[in-house]
């Protein structure tokens, strides 16, 4: 299984391209797209925790495309809180999107790299996320 990861906006890195492929080779997947999630089931408003992460790709000839990741926190406060998108890197539609607005997917860069970096070590070092794929 081979994910695209090279000469993309943003730099995805091999670690992050393998790390995924080894979760979707352990599924039958039956389609050309497929949805990941993953989910801290301590993490709350009140109590705050590992932020959850949806990750879509889609397949093209023999090879997934990272369509989008987007990292979800609650903003408010109490019953009043919500999750919501805190980061979007949208790379279909080649923008960035965070609580202060929508941008060039490339002005992102640099707070990609420490959110892949971030993710990576709770998802491999940490193994914090309950894992499930939709297709």
């Amino acid at each position: 299984m081979r994910i695209h990861y090279e000469d993309i906006a943003l730099p995805v890195s091999k670690q992050l391209a393998e790390a995924l492929a080894e979760l979707l080779t352990k599924k039958s997947l039956t389609g050309d797209s497929v949805t990941i999630n993953f989910r801290d089931p301590n993490y709350d408003a009140e109590n705050g925790g590992f932020h959850p992460v949806e990750i879509r790709l889609e397949k093209r000839g023999e090879v997934w495309n990272v369509c989008y990741i987007t990292d979800f926190a609650y903003v408010g406060i109490g019953p009043y809180a919500e999750l919501t998108k805190e980061l979007d890197f949208d790379f279909q539609s080649g923008v960035f999107q965070n609580l202060f607005g929508v941008f060039p997917i490339e002005q992102a860069t640099e707070i990609y790299q420490i959110w892949e970096g971030n993710f990576l070590y709770y998802l491999v070092e940490l193994d914090v996320f309950s894992v499930s794929i939709l297709n």
